[in-house]
């Protein structure tokens, strides 16, 4: 069983690296795609030691403060009452949904809770209040209730605000990061001699790597979380040429595929909906189903992906009549890649990256309105070729 497993990783290991090499070897665009990767990967070493050095810096900060704070334990130093209101507001703004509503007084120590507060509260503000340092002692003159009913100050609020261990946040700090990443690299790189241990203690150290990379919870890294966060783009470009122009070419998406190098594909199925196929990482093909959702002559155009569709893209572009019969083109696209922000990295590395694809058809666009011609899929398209 075990070299049967041994046989299909190593098949599926040849296969991804001799699609890799062919794709980067390909005699007539191999030398731009393998200056493309190799750019892509320097990025990726200098973000590497960009994030090392913030985590550095940050577990330094870290140390120093908890070398502070025993300092301050060991040797307790007189704190103004101004100081010690201001930890006492800023403990207590964790522990109770209506924070505003608490007021505070200190005098040498001793700190008094005023105000109204939830009975399921009360209790967590004391502790709060207890634990913050310099606070000797804590007297409670809290007005309790049961719910916040016909309470004035105990109407609406932002809600209580709970604080999360470091590795369950969902944004980590740089020194997280750093030593969460690190811990990682090390399972991955010297995995258990033991097999029982070896495949849960891999499973962790590529959760580990992956989400310190990222920094991006690893359901959302690998599209398994789908929410509202999404990769966006912006572009503006002007175009000399009329916004009549310009809009009725982008009225129509299947003029896209004649000047658009990585859009292999693009038919209607039904009034104002479209099937796209573009080109992906290592000669892949993707495909979904968009649908034009909103349309304003010469000033604005908006679709969005169908649902179910493999990629969930939404998208918009106005149209601005700008000097010499000019045209600003102002473009805002979203989209979630269908492997997440795994595959969107893949995407990018290959040179496929949605961005790098955007600034090279719009030049194409431009070309063709402005030059009357331009390249695509290795042919010239001229402007005649389309309909006045």
């Amino acid at each position: 069983m075990e070299d049967e497993r041994s046989r299909v990783w190593v098949l599926i290991s040849g296969t991804a690296i001799g699609a890799g090499l062919m794709y980067l070897a390909d005699p007539d665009r191999g030398n731009r795609r393998r200056s493309f990767a190799r750019d892509k990967i320097v990025h990726i070493f200098r973000m590497l030691g960009e994030v090392t050095g913030k985590g550095i810096r940050d577990l330094g900060n870290r140390t120093c403060g908890i070398a502070s704070e025993a300092r301050c334990a060991i040797r307790p130093q007189h704190i103004s009452d101004e100081v010690l209101l201001d930890r006492v507001r800023a403990k207590i703004g964790r522990a109770v949904s209506h924070a505003s509503a608490i007021e505070v007084t200190a005098h040498n120590g001793h700190v008094v809770l005023f105000g109204p507060v939830l009975e399921s509260e009360a209790d967590d503000l004391m502790d709060a209040a207890r634990s913050t340092r310099g606070v000797r002692e804590v007297e409670s003159r809290l007005e309790t209730h049961e719910t916040g009913e016909n309470v004035p100050g105990l109407q609406g609020g932002s809600g209580r605000i709970r604080s999360r261990a470091r590795l369950l946040q969902e944004t980590w700090a740089p020194g997280t990061r750093l030593l969460a990443g690190a811990g990682g690299a090390i399972a991955l790189a010297f995995p258990a001699g033991n097999r029982a241990v070896s495949l849960p203690r891999r499973t962790m150290g590529a959760w580990l790597f992956l989400r310190a990379v990222t920094n991006h919870p690893v359901r959302r890294v690998i599209g398994l979380m789908r929410g509202r966060r999404a990769i966006r783009l912006q572009k503006i470009i002007t175009i000399h040429a009329p916004v009549e122009r310009v809009f009725e070419f982008w009225s129509n998406p299947e003029n896209f595929a004649r000047v658009m190098e990585h859009v292999q594909e693009i038919h209607r199925t039904g009034e104002n909906r479209f099937r796209w196929t573009v080109a992906g990482p290592g000669g892949t093909s993707i495909s979904w189903t968009s649908q034009i959702t909103r349309s304003v002559p010469n000033q604005l155009l908006a679709w969005r992906s169908a649902p179910g569709s493999t990629l969930r893209s939404a998208g918009i572009v106005r149209f601005d009549s700008a000097e010499n019969s000019s045209t600003r083109i102002h473009l805002l696209l979203s989209y979630h890649p269908p492997a997440g922000a795994a595959g969107h990295a893949v995407a990018e590395i290959f040179g496929v990256g949605p961005k790098s694809i955007l600034d090279e058809d719009l030049v194409r666009v431009k070309s063709l309105f402005e030059h009357g011609k331009t390249t695509a899929h290795g042919e010239r398209v001229t402007r005649e070729q389309f309909s006045a």
